[in-house]
């Protein structure tokens, strides 16, 4: 095993935070912009670097999911640079962070925590021993041990990779005759993560609006500082079309309780969490927990509403500093994420001239430009589905959906539908 060691010259720069994976631009590009003004950046992604030599330092390449060689990058990079710290908005990177974090002796997670995060069968097993609200949930690796679990749950289930992330592989199961087709999909994306989760997970569906709680946890302190509405697709997947976020909404005294419970039961320490769950009529029960910034852009939907900086928090974490969670705004953000009506090859995609550029739109940005394909569930996924998204600001979260559905109704999208087999 190659242990990574901090520097003994502490003479060549201040110090420096380590990020693993820097993501997709239109998605992560904030994070690494707010943790910039916190600390000098040294980077080590699956990729050489391009638009993110803008906010970092110095970089190696390494796949983040090879241990072995992702800490011969972060040594390499510890040769030139004091690092004081280690931080990833990478879902894929928790488990390896909170390894490295624990190898050059700097704040962060354990790898039991990150991996009970990313194992959804481990962290189900945690909470039901804590009384924690939460969904049924058995692990099977085949057709059979899955319809046995769906009928000791009952129908409607829900099938899903136990250790993936955003929706990819989830599906609702109505009865037996659908769950063969269901446990191919589900497991088709099921991938073996070792400490982290493998198999499919068959779960009792909870009927009821999904939401997020952001959380931070400083020292073993868990505060629960905003709600994000989530908005769905049609079923049986569970694409996420859009995101409001509230200043100040009554609805946080109600689940960040549940939340902070949830994340102390995992033994959370320090860092950003997304914890997601569903309102049904017996109360908020938990779907799961991401220890990480929530994707889609919720970060900056929360900083655009309450004013909080949540990569700017995860940063100072990570250097060992107290965040700061003072609220400075008393608004409401949201976030449109644009699909097609059916997969095919994008033949128009632009905003008509009467949209214009009002002061509420924050962006507007296409992910899928005419002549490209997209490709929906149950063939692809958010990353070949989504033509592209819209960021929308307002006083509360009524005027926020009218903002929303006025610039989505003033573009222009049309995709050809792919020729179907004879």
């Amino acid at each position: 095993m190659t242990t990574v060691t901090a520097p003994t010259n502490d003479t060549r720069d201040e110090g420096v935070l380590l990020v693993l994976g820097s993501g997709d631009p239109a998605y992560r590009s904030y994070c690494l912009a707010s943790a910039a003004k916190r600390s000098p950046l040294v980077l080590v992604n699956a990729t050489e670097p391009t638009w993110q030599l803008d906010h970092v330092r110095d970089h190696e390449v390494a796949h983040l999911n090879d241990l072995e060689q992702l800490r011969w990058a972060v040594a390499r990079l510890a040769e030139r640079h004091d690092i004081k710290g280690v931080v990833t908005w990478d879902e894929y990177a928790l488990v390896p962070a909170a390894h490295v974090a624990a190898d050059l002796g700097v704040p962060g997670q354990s790898s039991a925590t990150a991996a009970a995060c990313r194992n959804k069968a481990a962290s189900r097993a945690v909470w039901a021993s804590e009384g924690v609200p939460s969904a049924q949930s058995i692990r099977v690796t085949s057709l059979v041990t899955a319809a046995r679990a769906a009928r000791r749950i009952g129908y409607p289930v829900v099938l899903k990779p136990a250790a993936h992330a955003g929706s990819i592989g989830v599906i609702k199961v109505e009865n037996p005759d659908d769950l063969p087709g269901a446990f191919a999909y589900a497991g088709g994306r099921a991938e073996d993560q070792g400490e982290e989760g493998s198999g499919v997970l068959v779960e009792e569906y909870l009927a009821g609006p999904e939401i997020s709680v952001e959380c931070v946890t400083r020292r073993g302190i868990t505060t629960a500082v905003a709600v994000t509405r989530k908005e769905l697709g049609p079923e049986p997947h569970f694409e996420e079309v859009g995101h409001v976020v509230v200043a100040g909404d009554p609805l946080l005294a109600q689940v960040g309780p549940v939340a902070e419970a949830a994340l102390d039961a995992l033994g959370m320490n320090s860092g950003i969490s997304h914890v997601e769950m569903r309102l049904t009529a017996d109360g908020p029960r938990l779907i799961e927990v991401n220890g990480r910034i929530g994707g889609d852009l919720i970060g900056h939907l929360v900083r655009l509403a309450t004013g909080l900086d949540l990569a700017a928090a995860a940063a100072d974490i990570a250097l060992g500093r107290e965040p700061d969670l003072t609220p400075t705004r008393s608004g409401a953000a949201g976030v449109r994420f644009l699909y097609p009506a059916a997969s095919g090859t994008v033949r128009t995609a632009w905003p008509r001239p009467e949209l214009g550029t009002p002061d509420w739109l924050e962006r507007l940005v296409w992910e899928c430009h005419p002549g490209r394909q997209v490709l929906l569930p149950p063939a692809g996924d958010l990353g070949t589905a989504r033509l592209g998204h819209l960021v929308v600001t307002g006083v509360d979260a009524a005027q926020v959906h009218e903002h929303l559905a006025h610039a989505e109704g003033l573009l222009d999208i049309a995709v050809d539908p792919a020729p179907t087999e004879d």
